[in-house]
């Protein structure tokens, strides 16, 4: 079959599914954004967009679709360009978060289009309201919160089926749309994530950290609010006068990837800001963002790694902690339940709850052994449900060459 991906930061969810139907004879093209640097074995079109100022007066509860339809507009005009060469794909498999799905069947109509659905935008019970101190639910946030579903509603609509990698996460969408998702988790490699004794994870100083060391470990793509950085700093004084040996790693950008950015500088550095003076900054790394070999590593290494984040999607990095046999301490909410019980394959933690954090990641990293069989019980439930080569990658392909239903 011809499988063309759409995803503006491609390979992205597709970085394992595309390159395997590709090794399995199928002509497998991608369609990504200009700007996009990521590389894979998928020969790419891209496309440019460049973004038109939107004026929030005249837009209104409509910004968000505006913003979105124009890349629709942009990628079709694309697809159409690739049509009048020639090229028809049997199947589309595209993410549905920028609206580059949009317009697709108008230039592919015969083509089976599937879905990325990821999240659907609710006005309550999700991410909008969650934490008050950025922002309490109001009538009005509920309208705003909703209307930037309109274009995932229209993506899913429009195609023949979604697929979504929690079941938390497919149960965002309303049941008129819900019943079109299945679930199926990107997948976890475990036989790259996996414990290792041998492990050591060399800090910019050159210490080296090995397995049994004292090491608190917190990982995000950047250091933000929606994935509780401001939690686990607050946290941070007490467990570091308690634990003296402890060293602190922290992973993650100074950007923004959810919510809003701050009134100036970095989310970062405000919380930490808060802190500092009650911290030993020599025993707290921040690392910036890492290979992907070296946050394995860094994993392997960890005592405990500390997990928080709105009721919004769940990081894979939660699960591939999990599966290296690291004690993840994660925040009490709906994504994180999915995959953790408390005291079987984690610990849980209300989110808001700063002295509790302080306690738990405390007696995590003081009594390692007392843990040790709830890090094997959760490399086992990884192992379980969201192995990639046995479970999650067959499952996909499946999906995609219309096998599963």
């Amino acid at each position: 079959m011809k499988i063309l991906f759409v995803h503006q930061n491609f390979p992205a969810q597709f970085v394992h599914l595309a390159p395997a139907l590709r090794r399995r004879g199928h002509d497998v093209r991608a369609l990504t954004d200009s700007t996009n640097q990521r590389t894979s074995p998928v020969p790419s079109v891209m496309y440019r967009y460049t973004p038109e100022t939107v004026d929030p007066a005249a837009t209104r509860l409509g910004r968000t679709f505006t913003q979105v339809s124009d890349r629709g507009v942009t990628v079709a005009r694309a697809a159409r360009r690739m049509r009048n060469d020639g090229y028809v794909p049997d199947v589309i498999f595209g993410h549905s978060g920028w609206g580059e799905t949009l317009f697709l069947k108008q230039v592919w109509p015969e083509a089976r289009l599937l879905i990325y659905a990821e999240f659907y935008y609710k006005g309550e019970g999700t991410d909008i309201g969650f934490d008050p101190e950025f922002g309490t639910l109001t009538f009005e946030s509920g309208l705003i919160a909703q209307s930037r579903a309109a274009h995932l509603a229209q993506s899913l609509v429009h195609a023949e089926a979604g697929v979504a990698p929690t079941h938390w996460q497919a149960g965002t969408f309303p049941p008129s749309l819900r019943r079109m998702v299945k679930v199926i988790h990107d997948g976890v490699n475990t036989s790259v994530m996996k414990p290792d004794p041998a492990a050591r994870f060399e800090l910019p100083d050159g210490r080296v950290l090995t397995p049994g060391d004292e090491v608190l470990t917190f990982v995000n793509r950047n250091l933000e609010p929606y994935r509780g950085y401001h939690v686990f700093m607050r946290a941070l004084p007490e467990v570091m006068a308690a634990r003296p040996d402890a060293q602190v790693l922290i992973v993650g950008g100074d950007g923004v990837s959810y919510g809003t950015a701050p009134p100036e500088g970095s989310w970062k550095e405000r919380f930490l800001s808060e802190v500092q003076d009650r911290l030993d900054l020599s025993r707290v790394h921040f690392l910036g963002n890492i290979p992907y070999d070296r946050f394995r590593n860094l994993l392997q290494v960890s005592r405990a790694h500390a997990y928080l984040t709105y009721p919004f999607v769940l990081s894979w990095s939660m699960l591939e902690a999990m599966s290296v046999g690291a004690l993840v301490v994660g925040s009490d909410t709906a994504p994180v339940r999915e995959a953790i019980t408390h005291g079987e394959t984690g610990l849980l933690v209300d989110f808001f709850d700063v002295p509790a954090w302080s306690r738990t990641l405390t007696e995590a990293l003081a009594d390692p052994e007392r843990f040790r069989p709830i890090r094997a019980a959760a490399r086992q439930l990884v192992l379980e449900r969201y192995d990639l080569d046995t479970l999650c990658l067959p499952q996909m392909i499946r999906f995609v060459e219309g096998l599963e239903g």
